[in-house]
């Protein structure tokens, strides 16, 4: 009996040590501090975006062939003193190439044709000082008057002749294709002499789903970027949207206008836009990765006085990165955006800088 007494005191004080253990245990881990990070808040904006992806294409484009046969004379390009060369740029009615036939250029008789018009011109002036003096008849006076339209139309045909043989920019571009021909050859008539764009502006076509049609409109910007040059966004406009949608795809087709003045972006290049469709200023803007949800409600972690206070959130727009807070929140909040992922209401937190 007294082994058995002896034996129960033993348990009991084993347990009554036991109990204090945990009770110290549990002192010890409620006084430890959570090293948190936190950011005090400011307002700022935030923009709703569509991204999407496409190519962009030059806007003007031109492909230019030899309307006639001559000998090849390529230019020099008077910014470098040397022939023209591709990646060149030209300017709208410059002469880039010549086609030169001594025949042809005979047989238009450019020289002939002006004095023709001299002549015909002098007449009816004359035919027309006759008359008034009724020293000439209306038909002759109006003999004189056809005769210059003839020898008008004659010579702007001969120049439009004379114009075949040289080949000019249509517009301002960049020359990106040039076949090679040897100089002083003869290039017959029909053969690709010269490739020209401007890029510019560019526009890149779209294929959007059908489930953001009632948020797009025209005129809305864009924002352009692409891999090789993540540090520019180029500024663009949603241009040309369709109202029908594709059966088979669900999409809606679209159009985008890019500007791109420094020539930054190159035509056949994939980038990425993102159309704003709506923008919030003054707004609470936050990490979206900081959020956390629980039976379906969505809460963050701010910092009051060493310890960590749960706040209910009410979320609006978003972009890639970011949400804007509705409710929940206040501006000179101090949100934890490091250290949160462990915290309980009112953990003891340490504000790390």
């Amino acid at each position: 009996m007294k082994i058995l007494n002896r034996f129960t005191a033993i348990i009991t004080a084993s347990g009554l040590l036991l109990a204090g253990c945990s009770e110290n245990r549990q002192d010890i881990n409620s006084d430890i501090a959570t090293p948190v990070t936190v950011r005090e808040l400011k307002k700022g904006s935030i923009s709703k975006l569509i991204n999407t992806t496409g190519t962009v294409l030059s806007t003007y484009n031109v492909d230019l062939n030899s309307m006639m046969s001559g000998i090849y004379r390529l230019q020099t390009n008077p910014q470098t003193g040397k022939p023209f060369k591709l990646g060149d740029r030209v300017s709208k009615g410059q002469l880039i190439i010549h086609l030169e036939d001594r025949e042809y250029e005979n047989g238009i008789a450019l020289d002939s044709r002006e004095l023709n018009l001299e002549i015909a011109e002098q007449e009816q002036i004359k035919q027309k000082a006759l008359f008034e003096k009724n020293g000439a008849t209306r038909f002759d006076m109006r003999n004189s008057e056809v005769k210059v339209i003839d020898a008008r139309h004659g010579l702007e045909n001969a120049r439009l002749n004379l114009e075949k043989t040289d080949i000019k920019a249509p517009f301002d571009g960049v020359i990106v294709n040039l076949p090679h021909y040897t100089p002083g050859v003869k290039v017959e008539q029909g053969k690709p002499m010269i490739g020209i764009m401007n890029y510019s502006y560019m526009y890149m076509d779209i294929n959007l789903p059908e489930s953001v049609i009632s948020y797009m409109k025209t005129e809305q910007p864009v924002h352009i970027t692409h891999y090789t040059i993540p540090n520019d966004t180029l500024r663009g406009v949603v241009s040309e949207l369709s109202p029908a949608i594709s059966i088979e795809t669900r999409t809606f087709k679209g159009k985008i206008l890019v500007q791109n003045d420094k020539l930054i972006l190159r035509p056949g290049m994939f980038v990425k836009a993102d159309v704003i469709v709506d923008n919030a200023e003054n707004s609470i803007i936050i990490p979206k990765e900081i959020i956390q949800s629980s039976r379906n409600r969505k809460h963050v972690y701010i910092v009051e006085k060493n310890t960590a206070v749960r706040r209910d959130i009410r979320t609006g727009l978003e972009d890639e990165n970011n949400v804007q807070v509705l409710e929940g929140l206040n501006e000179n909040d101090n949100l934890v955006i490091r250290g949160f992922e462990t915290l309980r209401e009112n953990s003891k937190v340490k504000v790390q800088k």
